[in-house]
């Protein structure tokens, strides 16, 4: 929403909005851009003169003041995904980026190599890329990218928001569960991936993985566009790489007998992934695989994704936002490959609905077994009991965040290398509290 937001104050109109616990990067963007941001849901906070509202889809269902209010009012009102669909993408070349992770980095990966190869696009990022000063622009060409969610549109549209979108080039990344709070099962969630495969033309192209059963499962129900596959290791692939270096930090893009090296800051075999799936989208739309290597390997990332926030010479800290056990598993594993044997120190919150649930308790544990040392952080509103997730000597569940900071401030002082943050919300502002601490101790000593 904060996007979207961007975009329409890019497109000329006068932006204000209200939210609930709005923090940084997402805040500062929107305050660079004179969009003023009042906090809670209230009737007050919509301006006399407001023309149109775009209501979201996250704790805004009828009973809430301001949704109350606009009915209340007569105020025209759509959702932020018809919105985009509607005054935005109508006449783009869109390219859409879907799965259950990896949407934010795959996206910001598409956006810069058509930056790097003077395409212009315009682009909406779920998240703040570090190669580009905002998360959405309107762009100078006809191509859009954007990161396609499945998630829900509104409390008055339950389809998935990458319906509105209607892409021509679409990568669905990876599927898996996820969203237990709108969705009972994976079938669901494979139910709006094959309606979003019938909006796509017969002369667009679906890029996907070569061996995921779960997406496969979803294109064996029809698919009327040509396919493109992408693998790390498989010959089969359309797409694939050559690992040059353990930590995936260097690897050969290979497409028949072209070969392109990419050598960047990022790692971890999930990265690999994205970077094959974001190389076949911009080739589709005329980007050589060399120049998409090349831009690749000037790609800075993505603020929140395995982010260093501090670094000193006794330890490094990480900031990820982590929403499933598969993101957690597969960040902590490519971190293990980076550093080798030093200790990581894990300090997680699951604070997704699915998380919060408990639909993922079986699998928490093991998503952290790459971690010397983890601390379950307890958000408000759990319903199961994280207890079960503590290993004798290896981790425990803490609840309040004076408490947490004390024990990782131990753990540094025992050694700990590596400090990882993993939460999909403002995890009650321990980042900056833990930056302070430690910027405390180095002044100390």
């Amino acid at each position: 929403m904060g996007s979207i937001a961007l975009l329409a104050r890019e497109l000329g109109h006068d932006v204000t909005g209200s939210d609930e616990n709005v923090y940084p990067p997402m805040s500062d963007l929107l305050a660079g851009a004179g969009i003023t941001v009042s906090e809670g849901y209230r009737a007050e906070g919509i301006p006399a003169d407001t023309e149109l509202v775009v209501i979201g889809n996250a704790n805004l269902p009828r009973g809430n003041p301001a949704v109350e209010a606009v009915l209340d009012r007569g105020i025209e009102y759509t959702s932020g995904a018809e919105w985009l669909g509607r005054y935005l993408l109508r006449d783009r070349w869109v390219i859409a980026i879907s799965g259950t992770h990896g949407k934010t980095t795959t996206t910001s990966m598409v956006a810069w190599i058509l930056e790097y190869a003077g395409m212009s696009p315009g682009f909406l990022v779920g998240g703040v890329p570090g190669n580009f000063k905002e998360s959405a622009r309107l762009g100078e060409t006809p191509f859009f990218v954007i990161e396609a969610d499945e998630y829900d549109t509104s409390y008055f549209d339950r389809r998935s928001k990458f319906l509105h979108y209607h892409p021509r080039t679409l990568v669905i990344g990876n599927l898996e569960y996820d969203h237990a709070d709108i969705f009972e099962n994976l079938a669901q969630i494979q139910y709006q991936f094959h309606l979003l495969l019938r909006t796509v033309p017969g002369s667009g192209l679906v890029i996907h993985p070569l061996a995921d059963p779960n997406v496969n499962a979803v294109l064996d129900k029809g698919c009327w566009t040509p396919r493109f596959t992408v693998d790390r290791d498989d010959p089969a692939a359309d797409l694939r790489a050559e690992l040059e270096r353990e930590d995936a930090s260097r690897f050969t893009v290979v497409l028949g007998e072209t070969r392109a090296p990419v050598d960047w800051q990022l790692g971890g075999l999930h990265n690999v992934s994205n970077a094959l799936a974001a190389i076949a989208a911009a080739r589709h739309v005329g980007v050589t695989i060399d120049v998409a290597a090349a831009a690749l390997s000037q790609f800075k990332g993505v603020k929140r994704r395995m982010e260093k926030i501090f670094e000193s010479p006794s330890v490094s800290v990480y900031d990820d936002f982590a929403h499933h056990p598969t993101a957690i598993a597969t960040t902590l594993e490519g971190l293990r490959r980076h550093v080798g044997s030093e200790p990581i120190l894990a300090i997680i919150e699951p604070a997704s609905h699915t998380m919060r649930k408990g639909t993922h308790a079986a699998t928490l544990a093991r998503s952290a077994a790459c971690a010397d040392r983890v601390i379950w952080f307890r958000p408000q509103r759990v319903s199961w009991d994280m207890g079960a997730l503590v290993e004798s000597g290896r981790s425990e569940v803490q609840d309040d965040i004076d408490a947490t900071l004390d024990v990782i401030m131990g753990n540094i002082e025992r050694g700990a290398r590596h400090v990882v943050i993993m939460s999909n919300g403002g995890f009650g502002g321990i980042h900056r509290k833990l930056l302070e601490r430690l910027g405390h101790r180095i002044a100390g000593d």
